[in-house]
């Protein structure tokens, strides 16, 4: 089964300020990622963890590091393989909105999924 990468990255989950858990509005999200990995067992996914600029550089990579892993588990418990996901912390570095608002800080703090389809011939 082919999968759109376009509507798999759009299911971006958002973090409220300092926080790492999935929120339960988000859940759906997770859930279908979920769904869409369990009818293409060929494929893997990237989680990138991301943050808004504030706080240390130091301290942003932890905190996208735990959103990553939040994401993960959340798919671990529905089902997906922890074979089949990587992990990533991006930080502060790639921000969605360049903006110092608090919109835009809110659109930074976020876990992104990245689809990974396997190379021809493996």
């Amino acid at each position: 089964m082919l999968m759109n990468r376009e509507a798999f990255s759009a299911q971006t989950v958002y973090f409220g300020f300092d926080r790492s858990e999935v929120h339960p509005d988000d859940s759906p999200k997770v859930s279908a990622v979920a769904d869409a990995l369990s009818q293409a067992p060929q494929n893997k996914i990237l989680i990138e963890g991301h943050c808004d600029e504030r706080g240390t550089e130091e301290y942003n990579r932890a905190l996208g590091e735990r959103r990553a892993l939040s994401v993960r588990d959340r798919l671990v418990e529905l089902g997906v393989s922890g074979d089949r996901i990587r992990t990533m912390s991006l930080g502060e570095d790639r921000p969605a909105d360049p903006g110092f608002t608090e919109d835009a800080f809110q659109a930074n703090r976020r876990g992104e999924f990245v689809l990974l389809t396997p190379k021809p011939g493996n």
